[in-house]
């Protein structure tokens, strides 16, 4: 059963935003041509990614508004953004860069989806500099191929050049090449190791992490005599860090102020979030949810476990968003997880049941009812993760990360994993 909303052609939808578009941006009068707008896209990493170029900014005395995914924050000031929306409309997007202007602020940190760009939700803002953190499988029931999701991303980047402005691109990506090919001011390239691009094209400024150590707690390298330590865990924390440190270069900062920024930083709320427990488990909470941020996520939490400890997967996927990946998503997560528990995620409009069936094709090497479980109540699914774990265990709870509601049909439901798992823990 289809509502309005879906049978309504695309083409249509995007019109109106365009519309809306231009409506918000004669009505707050152009604010972002007031301000230096950096946007972050990509389909992993954007959040942190845009926390850590604000921080850095700050940390350089900068006066910074940003719009992210998990919050909204103008001047040290934050509100959480409770609308589920990576980048909100229109006319939210001119509101907030016209109080930012009113607050004094030069800098606006945004994060930018590619549903956004291609649905000209940002059209009129005047972006100075464009991050691609990488581009792998999401959103294709809307994008349709990867080859369009990328199209859309790049929109970013054609409307920085017509700016002559500024481009900061993940080397270590697939096919970094098509963010790189447009006319710009300057372009700027990071990357833990991809030494044949870096080298190949002299018109990128590279910036690389070397001597990288990753651990539980944090990770630490070196950008050249400068040693950094993050204490953000994985190897594509580094990557978001070396991205807004590009940023920052581009912006005159110096490296010493970059690291004292990213030293400061304890974390990002809802990526590989620690949640305390004097159970002597290690519990994570997580955003990844796609196939390649689960790989990225479980391959880190398997390099860093004890040899005796096991990992202890809760996870679902989202309603209403790409089927084809939720097998992918389930194989990855059974081939690094000794126990798995497939549970709700957002379901929106469809069969939370259904997608939980869905998910479990690609289940892989697990016997239902011994070493993985189909647990729809996600707060039955912590429980049960909470019982099985042992002290040194990993639990990995993802694909809400910070959100504070669950989205069922057209209710939002109160909900935030770490408070439930808080909760939980308690009962114990």
């Amino acid at each position: 059963m289809y509502t309005i909303k879906q049978l309504v052609p695309q083409s249509l939808k995007n019109l109106y935003h365009l519309l809306q578009a231009i409506a918000a941006n004669l009505f707050y009068g152009f604010p972002t041509k007031k301000l230096k707008v950096i946007g972050v896209t990509g389909t992993d990493g954007k959040t942190t990614t845009v926390q850590m170029i604000t921080r850095i900014l700050e940390e350089a005395g900068k006066k910074v508004a940003m719009a992210s995914t998990i919050n909204f924050r103008i001047n040290g000031v934050e509100e959480k953004n409770l609308s589920h929306y990576t980048t909100t409309s229109s006319f939210a997007v001119q509101k907030f860069a016209a109080m930012a202007v009113r607050e004094g602020c030069e800098y606006l940190v945004l994060e930018t989806s590619s549903h956004a760009l291609d649905q000209h939700r940002v059209w009129g803002v005047k972006y100075k500099t464009a991050v691609i953190t990488n581009v792998t499988r999401e959103h294709l029931d809307y994008h349709k191929t990867i080859e369009e999701y990328r199209r859309a991303k790049k929109k970013l980047f054609e409307i920085v050049s017509k700016n002559s402005g500024k481009f900061i691109v993940n080397l270590d990506m697939e096919n970094p090449e098509e963010f790189l090919d447009f006319n710009v001011g300057s372009k700027y390239g990071y990357t833990t190791g991809n030494q044949s691009l870096a080298t190949s094209n002299q018109q990128i400024e590279v910036v690389q992490a070397e001597n990288i150590r990753l651990g539980i707690e944090g990770s630490e390298f070196m950008i050249h005599d400068s040693k950094f330590a993050v204490h953000l865990p994985a190897l594509f924390n580094v990557e978001n860090a070396l991205g807004a440190t590009c940023v920052a270069l581009s912006e005159g900062i110096d490296l010493e102020t970059i690291k004292e920024a990213l030293e400061k930083i304890k974390g990002v709320a809802g990526r590989l979030e620690s949640v305390a427990n004097d159970k002597g488990l290690n519990i994570i909470v997580d955003f990844a949810l796609t196939p390649d941020s689960l790989e990225k996520l479980y391959g880190f939490l398997a390099s860093v476990k004890k040899s005796d400890a096991k990992i202890i997967s809760v996870f679902g996927s989202c309603g209403d968003r790409d089927r084809g990946k939720r097998p992918l998503m389930a194989e990855v997560v059974s081939r690094f997880a000794e126990f798995v528990i497939i549970t709700n995620d957002e379901p929106y409009h469809e069969d939370p049941l259904k997608i939980i069936e869905e998910v479990a094709i690609g289940i892989k090497n697990k016997n239902e009812g011994e070493n993985y479980w189909k647990i729809p109540d996600r707060r039955e699914a912590i429980r049960k993760a909470l019982d099985i774990a042992q002290s040194g265990d990993i639990i990995a709870v993802t694909g809400m990360g910070a959100e504070e509601s669950m989205i069922v049909g057209n209710k939002k439901i109160p909900w935030n994993d770490r408070k439930v798992i808080e909760e939980e823990l308690q009962r114990m």
